[in-house]
């Protein structure tokens, strides 16, 4: 090249994220911004979502070692349910399970994970049916063109993960690329009482997703496509679970411009499978019995929204229509006799909702008010129960439950006054629902010695709730706390009937030490609390941030389950409480510390299992390399806290991991580490 030519020209190709702008009405509401340090230094999602208290899954155990059933994810404490009541959505698109309502949250590595906002109660808007105590928004990550990184990690209890992301540029747009796979040993349970039926809750899973992103004239279009696999061992002998699955998705959108609309239209489908053994456990925990085997779940979810947004002066206005589907059914054998499962069951049936809503903003100097509602109907049709005799054939059990069918109105309102750019106030009230899954309408399930049966009859759940709240910011402090009330009306609950031992025509034999119990619609469950937080930079190089949720859920069982009248629900703590401290100690090196507090609370619905509160340290220290690579040791319950996750009938208690220590790798193809 001579002196006087010019140096090469590089195209640098640009893709804006296919979605519209975060909505004015969102200071109005209980909204956490879940901080990106965080999904940076943890892999799993679940457990980085706990930095929020009152975030929880339905047991107190993460996805390394939850069966998928107990994977649903509840916000504020109200009460937690496999099926969760709370709305996860990934750029729009629900990752529920469309048999189960549970999340399979290995399908969502952090490495992915661009941002994720935790919507804190009911209400109208976009987010509809489902979101009964919240939202958790999921963003996947828009890194620039040519970026990419590598993460590989290994330590006790036989973990290896690895996982990676990369941005490449494709034609006019780019193509996003992620994929992550985990193994762990696991760890057996059950502490005292421990025998031979009980083994290790062990793990692989993989997941592999790629979206390709464009300008589509004055718009942007964005398709994606996943599939995911995921294996476990459930803690005893016999007991094993696997989930797989793919969706695909296609969205286009457009944001606002001066009085022009902004708009987003999108579309999904989804399909999962569900294989799962359980077992009957003996009296002295020597050996276990083959009970059922769901050897099939086969379930297809698919839905479309629009939404259309002006930005009138001094305010917005988003109009939009949502529908959703889930088609699915059970299919197990069950009923040991001699060793032998002797009868066959397909369960299932097809569920429609779908829902137009508007909702406004106006701005009047210090005032921000919010209106929306939105109208929704829902739909149960297709229902069916088969069992048949599989010695003889026979049809033992031929059930058609009638289609059923309603209408449902939503509502949400909010107004903040900011009385200086660093305080504000804010107040709001909503009501939301969440119809009932397909797995709660049909499928019977059982856990060891307690099988909980299905009820074709159950009806959408209701949420009506008030709130007030302040925030602000002084200096380096930020902060802000919120008091709540919410009624949730029509809960799905496990109701204890009997103990066993006993025949169901149903349910089977329930042996000595179990229980039967039914999903009901019991009464209501009144709650009210408070949740707060602050974060706080104290010095150049260390933060702060502490966080607290305190709920008193009571349950009113009505007339259906008059026993549990003054109850609290079930894997319901009162007090959640985090606190995470970060010190970049040296140029190279950041030193973080996590600490944990959850109260009591009870395995089951009678209040008789109690599992004590737990406080757990986690700890990590990263030594950055180079400007583009690190080296980490991460050690999670650093002082080897025995956490309870669960009781059975007998009082048999099992625990959460024991202290585990990762060491890993991360390298990045830009200047992307912290």
């Amino acid at each position: 090249m001579t002196a006087d030519q010019p140096p090469p020209t590089v195209e640098i190709v640009v893709v804006r994220p296919a979605r519209l702008p975060p909505s004015a009405a969102d200071a109005a509401f209980s909204i956490i911004q879940l901080r990106p340090e965080v999904l940076e230094i943890t892999p799993r999602l679940d457990e980085a979502l706990e930095d929020v208290p009152g975030v929880s899954l339905f047991r107190r155990t993460s996805s390394l070692g939850a069966n998928p059933t107990t994977q649903g994810v509840a916000l504020r404490g109200i009460a937690g349910s496999g099926a969760s009541r709370a709305l996860v959505t990934l750029d729009g698109v629900p990752q529920n399970d469309p048999f189960g309502g549970w999340v399979i949250w290995t399908r969502l590595p952090s490495e992915a994970i661009g941002a994720a906002t935790i919507v804190r109660g009911a209400g109208a808007g976009p987010y509809g049916a489902g979101a009964l105590t919240g939202v958790v928004s999921l963003q996947e990550s828009d890194p620039p063109v040519g970026d990419w990184m590598a993460d590989v990690e290994g330590g006790s209890l036989g973990q290896a993960r690895g996982a990676g992301t990369a941005e490449l540029a494709v034609g006019p747009g780019a193509l996003f690329l992620a994929g992550s796979a985990e193994h762990s040993d696991g760890w057996i349970p059950v502490g005292a009482g421990r025998g031979a039926a009980d083994t290790r809750l062990w793990l692989d899973d993989g997941d592999f997703s790629a979206r390709y992103q464009a300008d589509v004239g004055a718009a942007v279009g964005a398709f994606r496509l996943e599939a995911y696999q995921e294996e476990r061992g459930s803690g005893l002998v016999g007991a094993e679970s696997r989930e797989r699955g793919a969706s695909l998705s296609a969205i286009v959108a457009q944001d606002p411009s001066g009085t022009g609309a902004g708009w987003r239209a999108q579309a999904w489908t989804q399909v999962s499978d569900l294989f799962n053994t359980s077992v009957s456990v003996a009296a002295d925990r020597s050996s276990t019995t083959l009970t059922n085997d769901q050897y099939a779940t086969p379930a297809i979810g698919y839905g479309a929204n629009l939404a259309v947004r002006w930005l009138p002066r001094d305010g917005s206005l988003e109009l939009g229509v949502d529908v959703r589907g889930a088609d699915g059914q059970d299919e197990e054998t069950y009923d040991p006799v001699a060793g032998a499962l002797t009868y066959d069951r397909h369960a299932g049936g097809q569920t429609l909702t779908g829902g137009a809503y508007g909702e406004a903003t106006h701005q009047s100097g210090p005032w921000l008010f919010v209106l929306g509602a939105r109208v929704d109907g829902w739909s149960v049709f297709d229902s069916h129960r088969l069992e048949q005799d599989l010695l003889t054939g026979a049809t033992t059990l031929d059930l058609h439950p009638p289609a059923r069918a309603g209408v449902l109105p939503s509502a949400r309102a909010g107004v903040r006054y900011d009385i200086d750019p660093a305080v504000y106030l804010r107040a709001a009230a909503y009501a939301g629902f969440r119809a009932p899954t397909l797995n709660e309408l049909y499928r019977p399930f059982r856990v060891g010695n307690n099988v909980t049966e299905a009820n074709s009859d159950l009806t959408p759940e209701r949420l009506y709730g008030a709130e007030a709240g302040a925030g602000g910011a002084a200096g380096p402090i930020h902060w802000n706390a919120t008091g709540f009330y919410n009624q949730l009306a029509n809960p799905v609950l496990n109701v204890t009937l009997l103990d066993g031992p006993y025949y169901s025509p149903l349910a089977g034999y329930i042996p000595p030490g179990g229980v039967l119990l039914e999903r009901e619609n019991a009464g209501a469950i009144n709650a009210y609390g408070l949740e707060s937080d602050a974060s706080a930079r104290l010095t150049a190089v260390l933060t702060m941030r502490a966080a607290v949720d305190w709920t008193y859920a009571i349950v009113d069982g009505g007339s259906t389950a008059p026993q549990l009248t003054g109850l609290r629900p079930a894997e319901t703590p009162r007090v959640a409480a985090t606190w995470d401290l970060s010190w970049r100690a040296a140029s190279r090196l950041i030193l973080d510390g996590d600490l944990r507090y959850e109260s009591a609370r009870f395995d089951d619905d009678q209040n008789l299992h109690r599992l004590g509160p737990a406080t757990t340290v986690d700890a990590r220290a990263e030594w950055r390399l180079t400007r583009n690579a690190a080296v980490f040791i991460a050690v999670d319950n650093l002082f080897d806290v025995a956490v309870a996750t669960g009781q059975t009938a007998t009082y048999v208690t099992s625990y959460g991991p024991p202290r585990t220590v990762m060491i890993g790798f991360r390298v990045s193809g830009a200047d992307a580490l912290r």
